[in-house]
């Protein structure tokens, strides 16, 4: 599997999670798979799709996103198509004839195909070997975004028992997992459930003062990269998106208001590198696969902290460094909570009033935010360990750990806090409580005689604003609790009570210096040749224009990078840059090469060597390049060694060191495999089936003999018939 994850992918190592899930589904058997955004969920049945004999069929509701993914995976010569309302039926009909010629090896439809029996019919005469339902979560009424269509899908397991579904998603809670399993009636289907940690991802929170100005520099120093802009209404999207023009950026707006013309249109000059900022309210992102966007700027925070996760998911999916930056004021929390008192259904009201309060809780944090998002979706996360004494320092990637505060001793206006808490009898907010430390005589105090409390107005050496951020600070260290409601109330914990009664003495950080980005966050990005970079990005462009596809569906920016930090000097150095599998390679080395080697030869710069990586097997001439691992297979072979020996000590299946033989013996490589020959009887029929089926393909001949050969037996066995 990793020789084909290179040679059509380009990529040496899988991602977490993706080897073990491609290895049950080759099993044959059912499986669930959450995966956040950028995760690579698709590589989890578009590999297996590779070495299944018959067609891999992708269910998904995104429309819009079906012919990028065929465009992507063409690119990469895999034979892809997909089938949706936006094709004539004479298109349709051209499509399925490839399909049943055998041409085809993933189809991508949309849900309400299946409602179509003639569709369904024509499916029944196909050999579909694997089922991916991307999406998952729309087929249950408990989850965010419930189909209707995604119910015909109940289909699959009756008329389709034998083939192994796959069903994907980024976003499901545990209550949604077992209703995507029931509605599919999977089989006794195995869970793969990935991390949540977006390494790659810095997560900045920063007051909403002066946001514009703000903005204006994190777009200068994001300049003529992809950047999404989130808003509250439609109104500000239009407002920012024109005065963002006005200062010479190249942006657009995006939101439901727009006719769908205008929509699509700016959509699509965003993915091809056209605009590079789109700024637009929530209904921006489910039809995109862009990998390259650098900055998600929320300009009004989001109202859950699964929206806002969903949203900075949209940042860095190809891994690189970039930025997620959310402003957060006061003021937008009374926009949330005004359309939150609209809500007719109380019920649902409370959980929309939960949600809120468990984003601000996020924006409010005085603690790592890394750490708090993921133990909102149930995982622990652990500061990466560093320097010769292995000191946790945080993780370096979010405006708390990456700017410390320093420590102050907190012991008397804690007690001063939590005893004003407990004599105004734990009713009020925090704003109430700093009022009253602070000795104010509103009319809500003197009417509740708080005025002629000890403690009203013993507070001096701190302000408004410090007294809110050391209660944040005493409820993040559970000293203080705050209440689920419309207007949250503060109460003491036990913890509190006993810090109050006891002698100890508390240290808590000072108020918080905001950050909306900086240089700290921009270490994490690796160094290449920023001048080169820019040339590549160019001829990207052009190559792109040329074959009509998104820049990056001819290389990543991942790629550029490689290319501009090693500057391969020939094809076979080119072959090692991630990402460059055997289609690209034909297709696109030769002009890339000319501009490296010309940039390098002008700048007098020496190539660097590439670290060891998988070789490609270079289709150059139809000639086959022997690499290191064939070279290993074939000296074993001299040696005697038995296939499972030799898969034993290369890491490899049996099936692919029968591959490696097959390729030596290609190649004109003088091997002798006599040794290998099975026995006479076994031998004898696998010829005789190979006479009777052809020996174009190894299906029809597994089957003439009912399963009891091996795919590697009749292989090895097609070796010594032809």
């Amino acid at each position: 599997m990793k020789e084909l994850l290179k040679k059509y992918f380009g990529y040496d190592e899988f991602r977490p999670l993706q080897e073990e899930v491609i290895e049950h589904v080759l099993s044959g058997k059912d499986c669930f798979v959450l995966m956040p955004t950028g995760g690579g969920k698709s590589m989890c049945y578009q590999l297996p799709a590779l070495k299944f004999e018959g067609l891999t069929l992708v269910v998904s509701p995104l429309i819009a996103l079906m012919k990028d993914q065929v465009d992507a995976l063409k690119t990469n010569g895999v034979s892809a198509e997909f089938i949706n309302s936006s094709l004539l039926p004479a298109q349709i009909g051209q499509i399925q004839e490839k399909i049943i010629s055998g041409k085809t090896k993933i189809l991508y439809i949309a849900p309400e195909r299946l409602a179509s029996p003639d569709f369904v019919s024509f499916l029944k005469k196909v050999d579909v070997k694997l089922i991916a339902i991307d999406e998952a979560h729309c087929i249950s009424q408990w989850g965010h975004d419930f189909r209707p269509d995604y119910r015909n899908l109940k289909l699959f397991k009756s008329q389709f028992p034998k083939v192994p579904i796959i069903a994907l998603t980024a976003t499901a809670t545990a209550k949604v997992r077992e209703d995507i399993v029931r509605q599919l009636a999977l089989n006794d289907p195995r869970l793969f459930i990935s991390s949540f940690n977006r390494e790659n991802l810095s997560m900045i929170v920063t007051r909403k003062r002066k946001a514009y100005e703000k903005l204006l520099g994190l777009l200068q120093k994001h300049k003529n990269e992809s950047v999404i802009i989130y808003c509250f209404s439609r109104k500000d999207t239009e407002k920012i998106a024109m005065n963002l023009r006005a200062e010479g950026f190249n942006a657009l707006p995006y939101h439901a208001g727009l006719n769908n013309e205008t929509r699509k249109n700016n959509q699509e000059l965003f993915i091809k590198d056209e605009a590079s900022i789109i700024v637009a309210t929530i209904a921006f992102g489910m039809g995109i696969d862009k990998p390259d966007v650098r900055l998600v700027v929320h300009y009004t925070f989001p109202k859950t902290i699964e929206g806002y996760y969903q949203e900075i998911g949209r940042a860095g999916r190809d891994g690189l460094p970039s930025e997620c930056v959310l402003f957060y004021s006061y003021g937008d929390v009374r926009k949330h909570e005004f359309f939150i008192d609209q809500i007719e259904d109380s019920v649902e009201q409370e959980k929309s009033r939960e949600k809120l309060r468990q984003i601000i809780e996020y924006c409010e944090t005085v603690n790592c935010r890394r750490k708090h998002v993921l133990k909102y979706f149930g995982e622990e996360y652990s500061f990466p360990l560093v320097g010769k004494d292995e000191e946790q320092k945080g993780c370096e990637a979010c405006d708390i750990c990456l700017n410390p505060n320093s420590m102050f001793d907190a012991t008397e206006i804690t007690k001063k806090i939590i005893s004003c808490v407990i004599r105004t009898g734990s009713r009020f907010g925090r704003n109430y409580i700093a009022d009253v430390l602070l000795g104010k005589s509103s009319q809500q105090i003197i009417d509740n005689q708080h005025n002629s409390l000890s403690v009203f107005g013993i507070v001096s050496d701190f302000d408004k604003d410090e007294i809110n951020q050391i209660m944040k600070s005493l409820i993040a260290y559970e000293f203080l609790h705050t209440s689920i409601g419309k207007y949250p109330t503060v109460s003491v914990t036990q913890k509190g009570i006993q810090f109050l009664k006891e002698k100890e003495s508390l240290e808590l950080p000072k108020a918080h210096q905001e950050s909306e980005g900086g240089e700290k966050v921009s270490k994490r990005r690796t160094k290449y040749d920023l001048d080169l970079f820019e040339k590549l990005r160019a001829l990207r462009k052009q190559i792109a224009d040329q074959n009509n596809v998104p820049p990056f569906m001819i290389f990543s920016d991942v790629s550029l990078q490689e290319m501009t930090r090693y500057f391969p000097a020939d094809k076979n150095s080119f072959s090692k840059i991630e990402g460059v599998g055997v289609k690209k390679l034909e297709s696109f080395s030769e002009a890339f090469l000319a501009v490296i080697n010309r940039y390098v030869k002008e700048n007098n710069i020496q190539s660097v060597e590439i670290p060891n990586r998988i070789q490609n097997i270079n289709v150059e001439n139809n000639n086959f390049t022997v690499s290191d691992r064939y070279r290993k297979t074939k000296e074993m072979l001299d040696k005697k060694m038995s296939i499972s020996k030799i898969a034993d000590i290369q890491g490899f299946q049996e099936g692919t060191i029968v591959v490696h033989i097959e390729k030596l013996i290609l190649n004109g490589e003088d091997i002798d495999i006599d040794y290998l020959k099975p026995a006479q009887e076994r031998l004898k029929k696998i010829k005789t089936a190979f006479e009777k089926c052809g020996d174009e393909k190894l299906k029809p001949v597994f089957e003439y003999l009912k399963g009891e050969y091996s795919y590697d037996e009749i292989r090895l066995g097609k070796l010594f018939y032809k």
